[in-house]
């Protein structure tokens, strides 16, 4: 693999009245690779050097760009890359999850400032609201005046209709209720007064492997991530697809087939909800797995039949999701260490070259770089590209 391969995003538009556009543009190409001087932006971008030059300078001014060190060795001057500036923008990020909720200050090349965890037996409503306004009013009260001014809003990611969570107990289920008549966006923005944005939880994990992750080598590519439920999201030409309503990539729906011949979801069958419950069956606590990760080598005899029975699953997944769109990869990621997930990849490397591909291109398997923190920093990208990027 070419790490140094990105693929292109777009061209620029050189009509008058298009400076946000470009402006986009701009900032959107120097995200992606890392850093570019002017006269390759200006290639890139499809726009004229002087163009070009005009809006770094006023994006220089804003604090939004910064000059690199300059680039010596090659014939003629040397060139000076433009990278995005750390200061130039913040925003939170929250991810409302099963078992805990996780909050971040991120700045505008993805570095998390800050961060705070609140672990629990269930999610509720009151307990997540007290806990976002507790850890943003103290994480307020350490930044500069300039740095306050730069936060441009608030992403969460959570899973629509979170009421909704499958759950053996019906005393849980009633608990969960209580959020059909919650409205995220409305009650955090009279909390934090920022704007917010909501995003799937796993869409959310997907943006930020695309964004600061491994998503920047393929194209085209469906990604999985394994939770206390798994999820997914889906990219396609260098974009991730949300869909009409935002639940596109909801691929733990995807139907599978239960121990017995029974009609079941992948969530019911690769989530490590299933290895909390086998946890539960041996009584031992299934809250170190998300707080002690030697607790995934430890107990291998009961990780390891995890890990099989999720390989299994998807590679069928896989093969399903390249039946509807060639995707070029297939990238699993989750909420465990990452020897589990290398691990994980590379059983379903072998599970799929024992599946029927007749008709398929088979895709290529790859691990994810992000890890348990995915899906805040991808809520906390979304404020972001809402106001900088394309």
């Amino acid at each position: 693999m070419d790490d140094g391969f990105v693929r292109e995003i777009s061209t620029g538009l050189s009509q008058r009245g298009v400076r946000d556009h470009n402006e986009r543009l701009l900032l959107s190409l120097i995200q992606r690779h890392g850093g570019l001087p002017a006269s390759d932006l200006s290639k890139r971008a499809g726009l004229s050097p002087p163009t070009v030059s005009s809006i770094l300078r006023r994006l220089e001014g804003e604090g939004l760009v910064l000059k690199g060190e300059p680039v010596r060795g090659k014939v003629g001057k040397p060139s000076t890359p433009m990278r995005l500036a750390k200061d130039g923008a913040f925003s939170f990020g929250l991810k409302i999850g099963r078992r805990s909720a996780e909050l971040v200050l991120m700045d505008f090349v993805g570095e998390t400032r800050d961060e705070r965890l609140f672990s629990y037996n269930r999610p509720l409503p009151d307990d997540i609201f007290s806990f976002v306004q507790d850890s943003i009013t103290d994480i307020r009260a350490k930044l500069s005046k300039d740095h306050l001014r730069r936060i441009c809003g608030i992403g969460v990611g959570a899973a629509f209709e979170l009421w909704n969570w499958p759950d053996e107990a019906a005393t849980r289920r009633a608990e969960f209720a209580e959020w059909q008549s919650v409205d995220l966006r409305v009650q955090l923005q009279e909390l934090t007064g920022l704007p917010v944005s909501l995003v799937n939880d796993a869409t959310a994990a997907c943006q930020a492997e695309h964004t600061f992750g491994r998503g920047k080598e393929f194209r085209d590519y469906a990604y999985f991530f394994i939770g206390a439920y798994i999820g997914g999201g889906i990219v396609l030409d260098n974009t991730v697809y949300e869909g009409r309503q935002g639940n596109a990539g909801a691929l733990g729906s995807l139907r599978s087939i239960g121990p017995n011949g029974e009609s079941m979801q992948l969530v019911e069958m690769a989530s490590i909800r299933q290895l909390e419950q086998r946890f539960h069956e041996v009584d031992l606590d299934p809250r170190h797995l998300w707080s002690d990760p030697e607790s995934w080598t430890r107990y291998s005899r009961y990780v390891d039949p995890w890990l099989r029975q999720t390989a299994q699953e998807l590679s069928k997944a896989a093969l399903s999701v390249c039946s509807v769109i060639d995707f070029e990869a297939i990238l699993i990621d989750g909420a465990f260490p990452e020897p589990i997930r290398h691990d994980l990849v590379d059983r379903v490397r072998r599970y799929v070259t024992t599946q029927d591909t007749r008709g398929l291109i088979a895709p290529q398997i790859e691990a994810g770089s992000i890890g348990r923190k995915a899906r805040a920093i991808g809520a906390a990208t979304r404020p972001m590209d809402i106001q900088f990027m394309l």
